[in-house]
């Protein structure tokens, strides 16, 4: 599972990587064409507005915790975003220790770079959205680890200093987590990219003009027209007479569908693939977890019966057979849904490679991987529910 979490963040950063040599984001003003260059505009996932929702298996196991901790990966990242949770290297690493006794869960989160405004933001949101299951009374503590890692560059974080326009970019940014009413309407979509001109003036306060650009749907333009009473609201600093430039709102949704990506550009919908290939990620781990406890608890009904032989433990064994079958299907569920996300993933790097070969050669070559190794993993779990279910014991009448 870690390792399609790194093949999945790869992918992601050389994706941005490109689309930031256009934007050509700086670390700071070091001439003049450097001091009206306006960075802080990373992608905003719509999770961190509207949390998806994972389906929590009703037994905790390691594996059920760590695909928890990796379904809130975005949120982490959106953590990081704000440089008040970031220390002053490029890279700041966080890792979260759960346990989960017959009490409680908690969680243990310590990293580097990371402030304590940062560790509290992470802290708050595993404690608010990875509960998983309480154990039965008396049972050992189950625990997993899970590391994050983000290396900050203007598209992933906010950075304050660079010019005045980047400043006022990036409270803008900053301020979309708090905007999560102007999204209403998108809670399990992507909303399109807009684009906004804005114009700063020495002499006020606030900016002196938002104006959007069409989108092109009437679900767009309210969005537009909702940010923009958000923007005209937030604080200004210019010491020129005036600045014009524009804002790119790029969005992502990690707990929409792979439908939901059709509309955007080929690039953005390969990113879009790729955070939705890690909530499949996370999925599939709670329901290999979920089949392992069930495994476990159907084989330790079978040893009592072989030891005792009494037909007494007939229901108990089927009703423990039966959980165990209705976790193999949930492995199968999980798996189409990230085989099918995979297919969708490298149909637009084939199509991406064909006018960029370069550029496209490593993601095709990695989501092609996945995509085959999911093909393997999809085929050996549908033969192991097959033999469960015939394994299953079935009550005869003579």
């Amino acid at each position: 599972m870690l390792r399609r979490l790194a093949v999945a963040s790869f992918a992601l950063t050389a994706a941005c990587a490109g689309t930031q040599k256009t934007d050509g984001a700086a670390q700071g003003p070091t001439s003049t064409e450097e001091r009206v260059r306006i960075t802080n505009q990373p992608p905003f996932d719509l999770v961190a507005c509207f949390p998806r929702e994972a389906k929590m298996p009703a037994q905790t196991s390691e594996a059920v915790i760590l695909g928890a901790l990796l379904s809130v990966r975005p949120q982490v990242q959106e953590c990081l975003v704000d440089p008040k949770n970031r220390g002053p290297a490029p890279t700041t690493k966080v890792q979260v220790k759960t346990t989960v006794t017959d009490q409680a869960t908690t969680h243990a989160v310590t990293g580097e770079n990371l402030t304590p405004e940062g560790t509290a933001c992470i802290q708050k949101l595993v404690d608010a959205q990875v509960q998983p299951a309480l154990l039965a009374k008396g049972s050992a503590p189950v625990e997993a680890t899970i590391p994050f890692e983000q290396t900050a560059s203007g598209m992933n974080s906010v950075t304050f200093g660079i010019n005045e326009g980047s400043d006022f970019t990036g409270a803008v940014r900053l301020g979309l987590p708090g905007w999560c009413d102007c999204y209403a309407g998108f809670k399990d979509a992507v909303p399109p990219t807009l684009t906004a001109k804005v114009k700063l003036v020495k002499a006020q306060q606030t900016p002196a003009e938002v104006t959007f650009e069409a989108s092109g749907t009437t679900e767009g333009d309210q969005v537009s027209a909702c940010l923009k009473q958000k923007m005209m609201a937030l604080p200004a600093k210019l010491s020129s007479d005036e600045l014009g430039f524009s804002y790119r709102f790029v969005h992502f949704n990690s707990g929409a569908s792979e439908e939901a990506a059709a509309k955007m550009a080929p690039e953005l919908q390969f990113l879009q693939m790729d955070l939705v290939r890690t909530q499949r990620a996370a999925d599939a781990a709670m329901a290999d977890g979920a089949r392992a406890t069930a495994a476990k608890a159907f084989a330790e009904v079978v040893e009592r019966y072989q030891k005792t032989k009494n037909y007494k433990l007939f229901d108990e064994l089927e009703s423990k057979c039966n959980a165990l079958v209705a976790a193999d299907a949930r492995i199968v569920e999980t798996l189409q849904a990230r085989q099918q996300t995979e297919k969708a993933a490298l149909t637009i790097a084939q199509e991406m490679k064909t006018k960029d070969a370069e550029g496209w050669t490593d993601a095709e070559a990695a989501t092609q991987k996945n995509l085959d190794e999911t093909v393997k993993e999809l085929a050996d779990a549908q033969k192991l529910a097959a033999q469960d279910k015939a394994a299953c014991p079935k009550k005869t009448y003579k």
